[in-house]
Parts: C-alpha cells; sequence; structure tokens
C-alpha cells in the first residue's frame, strides 16, 4: 500500500471515530461505581451524589473543576448562622437591621428596606426559601460587621472542611468574579456539614411557602416567600435544600432526599436550564436509592467490664462509640454480618473516660466492611501507695 493510500486511510478512520463517538462521553468527565448505565444519569457537566451518613461517593462527574455557584453560596452563609446560633453568638429571636448596602442587592430577594428589622429566624427563612441576597448580607453584616469579614470566615471555614476547590468573594453568589467558585463534590461536602451538624436546616428548607411580614415607614405588608427548590413537590423524600442561578454559573442545585434512613446529597453544577438541574438530581436521587442499602447495627447489647491493674477500681465498664452503619452501594443487601471484638483482657490505669479501648470489626462474607470503637465509659484513676495500705488493711479486717 503507497503512503498517499494510507494517508487517506487513516483520514477516514479519524474521521469515522469522530463522528461516531458519543460527545461529552469520556473519562475524564465522566467517574461513577462501575455501572456503565450511570454514564447516562445527567446532562449537566458537573454532578456529585453523597450519601450524608458516610460520605460516601456513589456517584461522580468531573467533581472536582471549579466552576460559579451561584446562590449555592449560601449554603456556606447558613453554615456560619447555625455556627454562631450553636455558640450563642446569635439567638434566633435576635433583631436583624437591614443597610442600605443590604438593600441594594440585586438578583433574588425579598425586598428588604434600609433600617427594616426582622428576627433572626424569619432571615434564615428569607435565605433558605427564597434565597434573599439582601437577607444574607443583612445577616452577614450583623455577625461580622461587614460582608467581606464575613466572606473571610467563609473561606475560612471553608478550608477547615477540606474544600480544597473553593473561594468565596461574596456570601449570596450575584458575584460573576472568577475568584468566585466551588466544585460539585464541594458543594456536597458543606451540604453534608450543614444538614448533619445542623438538621433542623431541613425544617426550613423542606417549606413550600410561607408568609413574612415587612414593616416600614411605608406601613405594613405581607410578602410570600416561595420555594426556588421544585424537587420539594415532585420528588418523594426531597427536604432541601439550596438552587442557584446566574448568566455564569447557568443553574446550580444541591438537592436532599430521605428514604427508607437513607439521606443522599444531590449536587448538580451548570445545568442548561432550570428542567434539567431538577432531572438531573432526580435521576442521581433514584439512582443512589437503587444501589443503596444500610445496615444498621440494632443489637449491640451490653459490654462486659475489662479488667484494670493498678487502679482505683478493679473493673472499667466499656461503651461503644455510637452505632455502626454501613452503606452498600453495589445494589447487593448486606447480611450475614459477623463481628469480632478485639479488646485487651485487662488494662492497667489510668484510663479516662471516651478513650478508645478497642473495636468491634464487622465482616461481611469473610470480607471486613467496618469498624467501630469501642471505649472507657468512667475514669478511673491509679491506685497511689496510701489506696494499696487501704486495701491490704480491709483484706486482714475481712
Amino acid at each position: 500500500m503507497s503512503k498517499k493510500i494510507r494517508k487517506i486511510v487513516l483520514a477516514w478512520i479519524l474521521i469515522l471515530n469522530f463522528i461516531l463517538t458519543p460527545a461529552g462521553i469520556n473519562a475524564e468527565t465522566t467517574q461513577d461505581i462501575g455501572d456503565t448505565t450511570a454514564q447516562n444519569l445527567v446532562e449537566a457537566p458537573a454532578a456529585v451524589l453523597m450519601e450524608k451518613e458516610t460520605g460516601t461517593v456513589i456517584f461522580s462527574r468531573d467533581p472536582d473543576t471549579r466552576r460559579s455557584p451561584a446562590s449555592i453560596t449560601k449554603i456556606m452563609t447558613l453554615i456560619l448562622i447555625f455556627d454562631a446560633i450553636q455558640n450563642g453568638k446569635l439567638h434566633l429571636d435576635d433583631t436583624i437591621t437591614t443597610s442600605a448596602y443590604a438593600k441594594s442587592m440585586g438578583g433574588s430577594q425579598v425586598f428588604l428596606e434600609e433600617g427594616e428589622t426582622q428576627k433572626a429566624e424569619t432571615m434564615i427563612k428569607c435565605i433558605v426559601i427564597a434565597s434573599g441576597n439582601d437577607a444574607s448580607v443583612a445577616m452577614a453584616e450583623h455577625l461580622a460587621g461587614t460582608e467581606q469579614a464575613f466572606v473571610e470566615q467563609m473561606n475560612k471555614r471553608a478550608a477547615e472542611l477540606g474544600m480544597k476547590n473553593t473561594h468565596f468573594t461574596d456570601c449570596c453568589g450575584l458575584t460573576e468574579s472568577g475568584d468566585h467558585y466551588t466544585t460539585a463534590y464541594d458543594i456536597a461536602l458543606m451540604s453534608r456539614e450543614l444538614i448533619s451538624k445542623y438538621p433542623e436546616i431541613l425544617t426550613y428548607s423542606s417549606v413550600w411557602m410561607e408568609d413574612i411580614t415587612h414593616v416600614t415607614r411605608k406601613g405594613s405588608s405581607k410578602f410570600t416567600l416561595t420555594n426556588t427548590n421544585k424537587l420539594l413537590r415532585s420528588y418523594e423524600g426531597c427536604v432541601g435544600l439550596k438552587t442557584g442561578s446566574t448568566s455564569l454559573a447557568k443553574y446550580c442545585l444541591s438537592a436532599v432526599a430521605q428514604r427508607n434512613g437513607i439521606t443522599l446529597i444531590a449536587s448538580v453544577m451548570a445545568a442548561p436550564d432550570p428542567k434539567t438541574r431538577f432531572r438531573d438530581a432526580a435521576a442521581l436521587l433514584n439512582y443512589g436509592f437503587s444501589k443503596c442499602t444500610l445496615y444498621l447495627d440494632e443489637a449491640m447489647g451490653p459490654l462486659k467490664p475489662m479488667k484494670l491493674k493498678k487502679g482505683l477500681k478493679e473493673e472499667v465498664a466499656l461503651m461503644y462509640a455510637g452505632k455502626f452503619r454501613y452503606l452498600s452501594t453495589d445494589g447487593t443487601k448486606p447480611d450475614h454480618i459477623e463481628k469480632k471484638k478485639i479488646l485487651p483482657a485487662s488494662q492497667n490505669a489510668p484510663v479516662k473516660k471516651g478513650q478508645k479501648a478497642g473495636v468491634q470489626e464487622y465482616y461481611q462474607n469473610g470480607k471486613k466492611i467496618g469498624t467501630l470503637d469501642i471505649l472507657y465509659a468512667e475514669t478511673v484513676e491509679r491506685a497511689g501507695y496510701t489506696d494499696w495500705l487501704g486495701r491490704v488493711a480491709q483484706t486482714f479486717l475481712l
């Protein structure tokens, strides 16, 4: 075969390969847990499906590319708000005053007036339900003095959570600055933090409509907050969490749904239109619930005390560090689970309450699927010289 013919054949091979290869599907843009049908789950260029309790990523497509998140930003704003409530720096009935700057926010808003006051809880509802940019800035100023000081706290909190590809420049996502970005994975990560640490957020994010009252110099007026998350009315078990859209970010969503004791988080970024983001999130959630089965150890029972040497007591009580949960993500049911305790026969004092004493290992068909720490349930100090004298005397008297 001549060189000219070989070149022609090669050219046709390249053309046919280009024509027959589906656009947008390649190893770099699509990752899943091994099910090839998962590749066609979503249309959006970036998405992650995560299980809440374990943080297991069930599906991911381009999870670490930095993109504009729009109002998904407010998830971090809400984390800081609830951090402040937990720390006692903010109370739900605290009065929040709207500044001229907060009032000036465009985009999605609840039309707060300069000088208008609302309770902190009302502001939370405005942020979660109606995605109010004005309410977000008002809360940021109340907690940190200025929005930028609050944003610094947002970035610090993101770093603490391990959000390696996230940087915020405002508290509401209205900016179109290229320096304001996050990823599909980081969205799932901060969503998990919010709903795990502050599950009460779901009582707000699951509200479809609620009225608030504006009281200004012009008088009193009702305003209806309508949830931007349409999955609340179309997807069984959906309880939140946050939507976002700008011309730069396109359409984003962090959706949370609960079924059969399992909570899933679906994050979608840069969907081309609102319907696609909701359809993609629903597809991810359906996929996750069809693949996931939760095993919860319901028969843990009491633990025998451990013998203690050189202590004020001869035994120390033990306890489990919570409950053991195992998530199967391959569609198989976790059954025939075997448990094995790894504990020393005795321990030397002193021991402290909450200190690790050993572990309980879990196996399925001979394969280790997880462990649960066993802790000391009390503090027992080391016996001193006078303690030993007392024991000897007591033994002698008896």
